[in-house]
This record gives structure tokens, C-alpha cells and sequence, in this order.
């Protein structure tokens, strides 16, 4: 039996992941269409965006298998770009710890990088929400996102070619991750980390297959992790 306060706190994570759609759909559209024209069926495409929900790991694991770079190389950077995941379900162990098994892995499944950065937010504002009401906020926040994900993605994928070559949709990866990233820049180890990661990837931009793109991101956790422990 859902409450009204569990109503009430599904609801305002479902207003708070409206936003992310402007961006989010593009995004899935220009998957559809980058999986599909490197070589993916229209089902291979979907059943990507279906299991994985995680569209930065997608775009590596697809620019590397165009590259013809080795299968060990794809999956070590795909799971390196989704490592942040891991950080992700760490944070939010306080806040979802207590939930019971089904939903701590359908939080789980849901969890990507609009999911949780609306989610651990709304919890460090309202620290002594009862579980139950974080989970149905966290689940508000993808009820649309998750399947507009999916669908479109079959967009991208079936309509790809009949897509006007006027119509940018690269601008969608860029602007989600500055509107995600952005807010929660709020400590020295946070801002070390970024410019650790950007500033990195540049410089080792000449590295084959995405390896740069790996050692930057190492490089920012480690930096980040030694400025949060020397300052306790």
C-alpha cells in the first residue's frame, strides 16, 4: 500500500526529472543512430540501451568497436566509464541501505548519472526522509526517463538515416553532463577532480582507443580521494 507522503515524494521526483528529457532523448535518438550506422542491428541497439542505461559507457564501447580496437579494450573502458556507478551506489548506501532487497536492485538498475545526481541532492536537503519516500523519489525521477531512454533509442536507430544532416544532436552529451556534473561541484576534492579529468584527457588525447580517456579518469579519483583524505 503506497501513503500519500510516498505518492507525494514519487511525484516530486517525477518533476524534478522533467528537465532531463530535453536532453536525454536527443541523447538516446544520437545513440540510435551512431550504434546502428557502426554496425549494430536495430535490436542490438535497443537491447544495449535496455540492459546498460548508461549512455557514456555506450557512446566508448561504440567509438572503440568503430575503431576496431580489441574486445578486452572495449570492455575495460566501458567499465571503467561506469566505475562512477559504483561511487554512485556508495553514496547513496546511507540513504537506500535500509530498503528492502527487490528495491535496493531496482534502485540499482536505475541508477545513472540523472537518477542519482536529482536523488543525493534531495537527500542531503531532506536528510530525515523515511526510506520508503527517498526510494519512491528516486524511482519518480527515471518513470519517464528510463523508457523515453529506450524508445528513443529505436528512434534513432530505425530513423537514423532519414535524419536531416542540419540536425546536431552531438550538443546533447556535452550539456547533460555540465547540467549534472555542475550542481555538484561543492568541495576543493570536487573541483580538483574536474580539472584533474579535463585537463588530463586533453593532454593524453593522442593515446589510441580511448586509453586517455581511462587514465585522466584514475588520475581525477586519485586526486580527488587524496585532497578529501588529507583534509580528513
Amino acid at each position: 500500500m503506497v501513503s500519500t507522503t510516498e505518492n507525494s515524494s514519487f511525484r516530486a521526483g517525477f518533476l524534478a526529472g522533467l528537465p532531463f528529457l530535453l536532453i536525454g532523448v536527443p541523447f538516446a535518438i544520437l545513440f540510435g543512430v551512431v550504434a546502428t550506422e557502426a554496425g549494430l542491428s536495430i535490436s542490438e541497439t535497443v537491447s544495449f540501451s535496455l540492459v546498460v542505461i548508461a549512455g557514456a559507457s555506450q557512446f566508448t564501447a561504440i567509438q572503440l568497436m568503430t575503431e576496431s580496437a580489441p574486445v578486452w579494450i572495449v570492455l575495460v573502458a566501458a567499465l571503467a566509464v561506469n566505475l562512477r556507478m559504483a561511487m554512485y551506489s556508495a553514496s547513496l548506501q546511507p540513504h537506500l541501505g535500509g530498503a528492502s532487497f527487490p528495491q535496493r536492485a531496482f534502485a540499482a538498475y536505475i541508477n545513472v548519472d540523472a537518477s542519482y545526481a536529482l536523488g543525493i541532492q534531495k537527500f542531503e536537503d531532506v536528510p530525515n526522509w523515511p526510506v520508503r519516500d527517498k526510494f519512491f523519489f528516486f524511482c519518480g525521477t527515471m518513470v519517464l526517463m528510463f523508457p523515453l531512454w529506450v524508445i528513443g533509442t529505436w528512434v534513432g536507430a530505425v530513423t537514423g538515416d532519414a535524419l536531416p544532416d542540419q540536425l546536431e544532436l552531438d550538443f546533447a552529451m556535452p550539456i547533460m553532463f555540465l547540467a549534472l556534473v555542475a550542481p555538484m561541484v561543492k568541495s576543493l576534492a570536487h573541483l580538483a577532480a574536474a580539472i584533474t579529468s579535463v585537463t588530463g584527457a586533453l593532454l593524453l588525447a593522442f593515446l589510441p582507443s580511448g586509453i586517455g580517456l581511462l587514465l585522466a579518469g584514475f588520475a581525477a579519483m586519485a586526486v580527488g580521494a587524496e585532497i578529501e583524505r588529507r583534509r580528513g
